[in-house]
């Protein structure tokens, strides 16, 4: 096992303290079970190739057993790696999916468009989740999108209801060392190494899935949309990292929540969205990034030039909104996945910010953040950089959204009902900017046709004065 310096620098600390101590704690159960493990610490490795050579020159092993990296650039570096210190490479199946990759280039071949929905319905299917003998959903529907889209006024309404805090995994010796070396070897990364707040071992992580089936899944559904200012994590089960680390297997977080419906502990509507999530979502993402191939990461369809701004590390910036979500991730390397969409996300797509730069920031400070896991997101989904393989329609949205969704506006000094002039809110102006510069590529399109045709409708001075300060406020960053 190999701890490589190399690239780690610009990785969140909080991201290289959870890799490096779920790394050490497995390093140790291993040896408990009788492994003879080769560990090199962080200190003194340089990089992977390194680590291997004098690995190799102390075991002279004939052949590499390695199972089979869930990104390109992994595999082509075990490759390349093992070419140099003359030692055979032997790739097993990955354990972390439950579609193939090769299983979905075969459904997705000869299809122009790929629907995540109907992914989803076989997968629901071929798993036996949520279906009855005949194969029909448990409740008569697929997808129960619709009943989980409360307002912040009705979670206003409601009482503003709120689950007991997650559990909190007080460092053990092995990860506080691992904070240490953090701190030592990346000093100009950006959090702290001592912020990790995520499972590091598999006995954590079980306790994490028991803790969110217990105590968040059953309003998870209807408020999963919500964005509340100090209130991060809200019902949200934060078990991305542990799945996406192979802490926890994701069929078993599916039969977990499954499980608690059967049992009349939680509501079907919260059920459906954690499950689509897994079994839609992760599992299409991932087939995505294998089907489009390494290319994928560096499209730029919509051709965005502007550079990431800075705030976007130093959290420096008026826009409210921005600031609560970019100070979250600042401290804790994880937003959800609303606030990841639909202002993050959002803003980078309708200010034209290039999707490589955008990728590399993403892929950095997210703890839960892998190549495969980002490429669709983000420019797929989130930049509609691949010219809408991913979405029928790019998920651009003005400051209505943010306003209705969460309590972000409040205090802003922008306001998010006015549309020009200098008290109006950035995110209208790049809204209406946006579709102004890629008007001849949405005015066909049937899900953004009315908002070019509404936009070329306006007055002459009003489309002036939306882009002029649109550019006066792009400018400024």
């Amino acid at each position: 096992m190999i701890e490589s310096r190399c690239g780690g620098g610009r990785n969140h600390k909080v991201k290289l303290a959870m890799i490096y101590s779920a790394m050490r704690h497995f390093a140790e159960e291993l040896r408990a079970r009788g492994w003879v493990v080769d560990y090199h610490l962080v200190g003194g490795t340089a990089d992977f190739f390194e680590g291997m050579t004098r690995h190799v020159h102390a075991h002279h092993p004939e052949r590499l057993l390695v199972m089979e990296p869930n990104s390109f650039l992994e595999r082509e570096g075990v490759e390349e790696v093992a070419a140099k210190v003359g030692v055979g490479v032997e790739f097993s199946e990955p354990v972390q999916f439950l579609r193939g990759r090769e299983d979905f280039v075969g459904w997705a071949r000869g299809k122009g468009r790929l629907l995540m929905e109907t992914h989803y319905r076989e997968m629901r299917r071929r798993l036996g989740v949520l279906v009855d003998s005949a194969g029909q959903p448990v409740g008569g529907q697929w997808n129960l999108d619709s009943e989980n889209r409360k307002t912040f006024a009705e979670w206003k309404k409601g009482g503003c209801p709120l689950p007991a805090k997650p559990l909190k995994f007080l460092p053990d010796a092995i990860t506080k060392g691992a904070m240490r070396d953090v701190e030592k070897w990346f000093p100009a990364a950006p959090g702290r190494a001592a912020d990790l707040w995520v499972p590091v071992t598999r006995a954590d992580a079980l306790m994490a899935l028991g803790d969110f089936v217990a105590n968040r899944l059953g309003c998870f559904g209807e408020f999963e949309d919500l964005m509340s200012t100090g209130n991060p994590t809200l019902f949200h089960s934060l078990l991305s990292v542990p799945i996406n680390m192979g802490l926890l297997s994701p069929m078993e977080c599916v039969e977990a929540a499954v499980d608690a419906f059967r049992a009349g502990q939680v509501p079907l509507n919260s059920v459906e969205g954690f499950v689509r999530q897994i079994l839609g979502w992760r599992e299409f993402v991932n087939g995505v990034y294998w089907l489009k191939g390494p290319g994928y990461s560096g499209s730029n369809a919509l051709e965005a030039t502007r550079d990431l701004p800075e705030f976007f590390y130093s959290g420096e910036t008026d826009l409210r909104c921005l600031r609560e979500v970019l100070r979250e991730t600042r401290q804790s390397a994880y937003n959800h996945h609303i606030q990841r969409l639909m202002v993050l996300g959002n803003f980078l797509l309708i200010a034209g910010i290039r999707p490589d730069q955008a990728l590399r920031w993403f892929t950095e400070m997210y703890v839960d953040a892998f190549d495969w896991v980002m490429a669709a997101n983000v420019i797929g989904m989130s930049l509609h950089a691949d010219g809408g393989f991913m979405a029928t329609k790019p998920y651009a949205a003005s400051a209505a959204y943010i306003a209705k969704m969460s309590d972000y506006c409040r205090g802003c000094r922008y306001k998010p009902d006015v549309k020009s002039g200098p008290a109006a809110c950035p995110y209208n102006l790049l809204y209406w900017d946006f579709f102004d510069r890629n008007a001849g590529r949405f005015a066909s399109n049937p899900r953004t046709s009315m908002m070019v045709s509404s936009w070329r409708k306006r007055p002459a001075d009003d489309r002036r004065q939306i882009t002029a300060g649109a550019a006066a406020f792009l400018d400024s960053l």
